[in-house]
């Protein structure tokens, strides 16, 4: 039986057009999606669209269109996206699902998320009055606040709000949390980020909003037995990572996909997995790792696995991308003329695992010329020339790689530290061919000469074919690419990435 492993992405918040860091996030969980497959295990994969909210309600307001209407856009736009970022949408052993909050399972999931938790006396009623950001949909303390404004947002204005609203005990689950992160040393990834949230947690809790007056915010769920309130847009959102494995019915799977006889969908990627994990961004921390915890704790349910954070993609000199500024990256753009796995490869290997890094279109194109066209596609034309032209090749071993000691390489989701172990192979077989001269050698007149010559050929082969497996969870077209032609004994028609 293959072991169950569930990876998400959070849904992005459909306020905007896709954008170059909703592509990171998908390219890097893919990655992992992938490497897990190959190293053996049952995939669940989750991503979609995350579809309520006072930001959202404004923004169809302001563009005078049906919210629902603005939010069915936004998710097809975000649907179709995922085979332009060569997604794991159809890899047999991998169940790839696209969940939108407005689905009607994740509605009912998320009231009857809210019933437990409300049973369990976990959610109250008060009056209350909280500084807000819209950007964030969070409340703020005068502590984060930067001259009044949010510093992720200092163009918007705090609003100020002040009803009768639902509250989530957020303040009982402090020591639970620590015994929490005390216990599972790796639940946050990576340290730093770990470290902040210990540090959060230990500074003490506050209970938290958990619904809206439906009057003011009508783009919401209906909270269970009070329809003048809708929750709160995290709260909401939060429950699509058990949603979308069928809780609370479970979505009886009866061992269909390989899991044990009359396991339920939930038990087998949730409890069975050992729990999902979660990429995020560095804005989502606390929400991931404290206040969806904790929700999970109220509804007895257990944690989530790991938490893995990304850092930012700014503009050069780290200036955070807008429109207004014009700085923005269009991730579609990119793919129409450089294609799928060239994104793919900046993605996993010249942007910082978990720090912001920059990105524009020189810094794109000086990696694409150097790392794919000089580098891995010109040493795919010149080995297969070679071989080609001197009718030289091996027997080509099934499994170059162990695939599963790889992806205990990746279990640190250091991504880009297995990519350059890639591109070393790459730079050393580079070296290789400098170093021996095959070409020379192989029209040397001297029979032990051109026996060397055909060694090394051979030996370049070889390791273009494991260079091509080691590819397959970063670049998939490109790495099957490769092996076709090693397979088929031909050169390509066309270098696989053309100088630009």
């Amino acid at each position: 039986m293959q072991k169950p492993f569930y990876i998400t992405t959070t849904l992005p918040y459909v306020n905007a057009d896709p954008h170059i860091g909703h592509a990171m996030e998908f390219i890097r969980a893919d990655i992992i999606a992938r490497s897990k497959r190959l190293a053996g295990y049952e995939v669940f994969f989750n991503t979609g669209t995350d579809e309520h909210g006072l930001k959202i309600y404004q923004t169809a307001q302001k563009l005078g269109m049906s919210t629902q209407a603005y939010v069915d856009d936004k998710a097809t736009r975000f649907k179709n996206m995922l085979p332009l970022l060569g997604m794991a949408t159809d890899v047999p052993g991998i169940t790839s699902v696209f969940t939108r909050t407005t689905d009607q399972h994740h509605l009912a999931a998320a009231q009857e998320f809210w019933k437990i938790v409300q049973n369990n006396g976990f959610i109250y009623k008060k009056d209350y009055s909280i500084k807000y950001c819209v950007g964030c949909e969070l409340e703020k303390t005068e502590s984060e606040l930067v001259d009044g404004h949010c510093h992720l947002h200092p163009l918007m204005e705090i609003e100020v709000i002040a009803e009768e609203n639902y509250f989530f005990k957020f303040s009982a689950f402090q020591e639970r949390l620590l015994a929490l992160y005390a216990e599972r040393p790796d639940f946050v990834v990576p340290d730093f980020r770990f470290n902040e949230i210990k540090s959060f947690v230990s500074g003490g809790l506050e209970d938290f909003s958990v619904s809206r007056l439906a009057t003011k915010m009508p783009w919401g769920i209906k909270v269970p037995g009070d329809e003048s309130q809708v929750m709160y847009v995290w709260f909401d959102a939060l429950v699509n990572y058990i949603s979308a494995i069928g809780w609370p019915d479970g979505g009886a799977d009866n061992g269909a996909n390989g899991g044990e006889q009359n396991l339920t969908s939930f038990q087998k990627w949730w409890i069975q997995s050992g729990g999902v994990v979660q990429y995020c961004g560095k804005d989502n921390i606390r929400q991931q790792s404290a206040m969806w915890q904790a929700m999970l704790m109220a509804a007895g349910l257990p944690p989530s696995r790991i938490i893995v954070i990304n850092g930012f993609i700014t503009g050069d000199g780290g200036i955070k991308m807008s429109k207004s500024l014009g700085n923005t990256v269009d991730p579609l753009e990119i793919v129409n003329e450089y294609g799928t796995d060239a994104l793919r490869y900046y993605c996993a290997r010249e942007l910082h695992p978990f720090e912001d890094s920059p990105f524009t279109m020189e810094r794109f194109k000086e990696s694409y010329n150097a790392a794919l066209a000089n580098g891995l596609g010109n040493l795919v034309s010149r080995v297969l020339k070679m071989a080609e032209a001197n009718g030289i090749w091996i027997d080509l071993p099934e499994q170059p790689v162990d695939w599963a000691k790889l992806d205990l390489e990746l279990d640190s989701f250091d991504i880009k530290k297995f990519c350059d172990t890639i591109w070393e192979r790459i730079e050393r077989s580079d070296k290789y061919i400098d170093q021996t001269k095959p070409f020379k050698a192989l029209k040397d007149e001297d029979a032990g000469k051109r026996e060397e010559g055909k060694k090394a050929v051979q030996h370049l082969l070889g390791e273009l074919w494991t260079i091509s497996h080691m590819l397959s969870a970063v670049m998939p077209d490109t790495a099957e690419a490769i092996k076709k032609l090693i397979q088929q004994k031909r050169t390509p028609e066309a270098p696989l990435f053309i100088r630009k």
